[in-house]
């Protein structure tokens, strides 16, 4: 499994703002208490990173912000929805490419259990 340990320590990260906001915020929410908890554990990350797309010799025009990159290596992605959809993975696919990042944790905080998805490219 890559980056194991690290992907433990964010999905605990994860677990902690769940148990203590549990379900049906908006995501906006849940990455305010999430930043919180990454600077409580001295867990380096980034926030709304943005990414460009090169095509050819130019740069085009669509940017991507990612909710954050965690330990410069890992691409994490908030949703607050009643169910995943194709288009969340396919999103996280294109953060993936852009980055070229390796992995992308897709979490949903919405529902009573808090949903994870790990996505490797």
């Amino acid at each position: 499994m890559i980056y194991k340990k690290e992907s433990y320590d964010i999905v605990g990260t994860l677990f902690e703002v769940h148990n203590n906001l549990g379900g049906g915020f908006l995501e906006v929410v849940y990455k305010d208490a999430l930043e919180h908890e990454f600077k409580l554990k001295n867990i380096s990350y980034e926030r709304e990173k943005e990414y460009t797309v090169n095509y050819k010799e130019i740069v085009l025009a669509h940017k991507f912000f990612a909710d954050f990159v965690v330990l410069d290596k890992i691409i994490l992605e908030i949703k607050s929805v009643k169910e995943f959809h194709p288009k969340h993975i396919a999103q996280c696919i294109n953060y993936l490419k852009v980055s070229g990042n390796k992995l992308c944790i897709l979490v949903n905080f919405r529902n009573e259990s808090l949903e994870f998805k790990r996505i490797v490219l």
